[in-house]
């Protein structure tokens, strides 16, 4: 098992039937902010509800967070408020594939994460998720001062003969 800053190993065999429950720590709230470059984590609370399927397990509840980042345009802290339905899938590792063999993905298959021995990290796959969740791009209130103040346009506000021109073939 990798290390994480959310640990919440679950043997297989013990799965219980009342959902669980990760909540993050200050700390590990604040290791988790120094991994996703995030000026704080301020909240990690999931609820989920494991379900056994010989060795799969499917994971299902929500995830709700909040966390302070950087804008990307201004580098102003804002506040950021996230909740979202998870559904995960842990698998055994496999081992019926080469390297060098052509794997084929459904969408099913991207949610998958897998465990090797008689454990699995609900923890990381929640910390997972928090990390898929956080926009990197994402502009906070002050971003159109920022935009104005460095002379940025936004896509479709360009002026001049190439921005004609670009506007001409959009138009087809």
């Amino acid at each position: 098992m990798i290390d994480s800053e959310l640990p919440r190993p679950i043997k297989i065999k013990s799965i219980a039937s009342e959902p669980y429950t990760v909540t993050a720590s200050p700390d590990e709230c604040s290791a988790l902010a120094k991994r996703f470059d995030l000026s704080s984590v301020e909240k990690v609370h999931a609820i989920v509800d494991l379900i056994r399927d010989g060795d799969i397990i499917s994971a299902q509840g929500t995830l709700d967070a909040e966390w302070t980042q950087s804008c990307a345009l201004s580098g102003d802290d804002f506040p950021v408020l996230h909740q979202e339905p998870i559904e995960l899938r842990f698998v055994p590792t496999r081992t019926d594939w080469q390297p060098d063999d052509e794997v084929e993905l459904t969408a099913e298959d991207c949610d998958e994460l897998e465990y090797e021995g008689d454990t699995f990290d609900l923890g990381e796959a929640i910390a997972q998720s928090l990390g898929l969740a956080i926009d990197p791009y994402a502009t906070g209130p002050n971003a159109n001062a920022a935009r104005k103040s460095k002379n940025i346009q936004t896509e479709g506000q360009q002026d001049g003969p190439l921005a004609e021109l670009l506007a001409g073939l959009k138009r087809g």
